[in-house]
């Protein structure tokens, strides 16, 4: 979770709510408990490495509805992958001579597309221990930044007569809960944890709650330390330029090298999601079959989608259809909620917490695309496109492939 989000998103989700930025990202930690709570008890139910994807066949049955959303959930990971690589980019490029220039950023971003791609062959547990190494710095760096930063905060910029309006709180959602995103990525991993019904509820809570808390320390301490018009003008590097005033032109450089292992880790998380999904999607019978073909410790899968993500990091402009991906994923959200409610007798999960899950999600991604919409007016004819699109590559996968999304789990 703590990956491009919080170094990318408190600059973009500050333009947005100002400084009461701090209230968005408690309200995204709200929505992300309790859509973690609903997938946490589909995971214990339905243990499978796909994830969404199985609880959308679950819920929907094997029809064209939940392949196309199964589709749907592959193409935005892949977007949202190429996007956070992209970010990446960026970040490395302020280490060149030369500045950010799209060559090195475009050089970047795939090289790290590709060493995580060896990593992944490698195996899971590889995957695992090279996360484990990138928290530990990353969090050790935030954590410092965070409480030397309190020290130097200028009240004022806290005031709330310059915060914007109170409704900027909700359009800044799609951002803030953005930033949670990574908690799905557990329940793909639960056909690996010894103990599911003990752990996964655990680590979901416990993951996003200390995730939140870290998130809302952080953006108390840059807004403290920046003005409005300074985070508004380095919106991509706010986390970076916080932290000058605790530790100068060194902690620039120092939370910048901290971003690039934060979005490396990212990548390395979404590549795994992105793997196990074609993997399922293939074992399930959705996709072409060469997806399920094994290589090394891993499946073809993960090359052919990291195929489809270098074109996208090269010749597409990621920062459009980055919206419209993460739009799409709060979307794919609410309607696996929504599905839980048929199966909520097998899961035994709350009815409450589930239909509170459903809304937050559609609510997040209905005040994103209401602002999102005012610099980009044809937003909501890409939405519809990307999901026809799901729709139609379902259809020809059926007529031409012969294979259908099929339950995973059966009882």
């Amino acid at each position: 979770m703590v990956g491009a989000g919080i170094f990318i998103v408190i600059g973009e989700a500050g333009v947005i709510a100002g400084n009461l930025v701090t209230a968005s990202f408690l309200i995204g930690a709200i929505i992300a408990l309790l859509c973690g709570y609903s997938l946490s008890k589909l995971a214990i139910r339905y243990p499978s490495r796909g994830g969404i994807i199985e609880y959308l066949v679950q819920a929907y049955g094997e029809g064209l509805f939940s392949g196309s959303l199964g589709n749907l959930f592959y193409l935005a990971q892949l977007v949202a992958l190429a996007a956070v690589a992209k970010s990446f980019g960026t970040y490395a490029a302020t280490f060149m001579s030369g500045g950010v220039t799209p060559v090195y950023a475009n050089f970047f971003a795939v090289s790290i597309i590709l060493l995580f791609v060896i990593i992944n062959l490698i195996g899971a547990t590889m995957v695992a221990k090279s996360e484990n190494i990138i928290v530990v710095i990353k969090l050790s760096v935030l954590i410092v930044f965070t409480v030397a930063s309190l020290f130097f905060i200028t009240p004022s910029h806290l005031a709330v007569d310059k915060a914007h309006g109170l409704v900027n709180i909700f359009y800044a959602l799609g951002l803030t809960f953005f930033a949670f995103q990574g908690f799905s990525v557990i329940t793909n991993s639960v056909e690996q944890m010894q103990d599911p019904g003990r752990t996964m509820l655990r680590s979901m809570f416990m993951s996003i709650g200390l995730v939140a808390v870290l998130y809302i320390a952080v953006s108390i301490a840059v807004f403290g330390n920046l003005t409005l018009d300074t985070i508004v003008k380095d919106k991509d590097f706010a986390l970076a330029e916080a932290a000058r005033p605790a530790f100068g032109a060194l902690g620039f450089k120092l939370m910048a090298a901290t971003a690039l292992l934060a979005t490396a880790s990212a990548i390395n998380a979404t590549l795994y999601v992105v793997t196990q999904i074609s993997y399922t999607l293939a074992k399930d019978g959705d996709l072409p079959e060469m997806y399920d073909h094994n290589v090394f410790h891993n499946t073809e899968g993960l090359l052919i989608s990291a195929v489809l993500v270098v074109p996208m990091i090269l010749f597409v402009d990621l920062s459009r259809i980055a919206s419209i991906a993460a739009i799409a994923v709060l979307l794919i959200q609410g309607f696996t909620h929504t599905g839980h409610l048929f199966k909520r007798k097998e899961t035994g999960a709350n009815l409450w917490w589930i239909m509170a899950a459903a809304i937050g999600s559609f609510g997040a991604a209905g005040f994103a695309i209401d602002y999102t919409s005012k610099s980009m007016p044809d937003l909501v004819y890409y939405i519809v496109g990307i999901i026809i699109l799901a729709f139609i590559l379902e259809v020809l996968l059926r007529l031409f492939n012969g294979r259908a999304v099929v339950k995973q789990i059966i009882f």
